[in-house]
């Protein structure tokens, strides 16, 4: 059964009109999720902090495997979007088949953009868009310890 904070095309028409015409402070952030860790939810939790809705656009399955490789995603988006969507810091998810969030952030228009501390806000995809229509960006500090990237590879054995 699919979350009503999953939305697809049309149904983010209708919810972000609605949170424009209300005035809500919408936080926008992206990534793969591909196996959801404590690192995650803390970075989530915090991205919430800083508005009223905290939006998370995930890659589509092809845009996780052209970005990671053939053996990714370990989770496809069903699994990977229901897993967000139980989140209580997450208010919606949305997919996007691009290698980039740009054309996501441009409908989403956030009022703040974030993502993770190993990002220079000068590098951040949307960063520019987002400051010219009154948003600001900033990123938050990773939790140390945790990356899916290396739980693939403690499981595989590798480390």
């Amino acid at each position: 059964m699919n979350s009503p904070k999953i939305l697809d095309k049309e149904q983010f028409d209708q919810v972000f009109s609605s949170l424009r015409a209300q005035g809500k402070s919408v936080v926008f952030t992206n990534g793969c999720f591909d196996i959801l860790h404590p690192g995650h939810i803390a970075y989530l939790a915090e991205a919430k902090s800083l508005g009223s809705i905290l939006v998370v656009g995930i890659n589509s399955d092809d845009s996780v495997k052209r970005l990671k490789g053939e053996s990714r995603p370990i989770n496809n988006f069903y699994f990977r979007s229901q897993m967000l969507a139980g989140l209580e810091s997450v208010n919606y998810v949305l997919e996007f088949t691009e290698d980039t969030p740009l054309n996501l952030i441009k409908k989403v228009i956030p009022s703040v953009l974030v993502k993770g501390g190993d990002y220079n806000i000068t590098n951040i995809v949307g960063a520019d868009f987002t400051k010219c229509n009154g948003g600001t960006v900033q990123t938050i500090t990773f939790l140390k310890g945790f990356s899916s990237s290396s739980i693939i590879s403690k499981i595989q054995g590798l480390t």
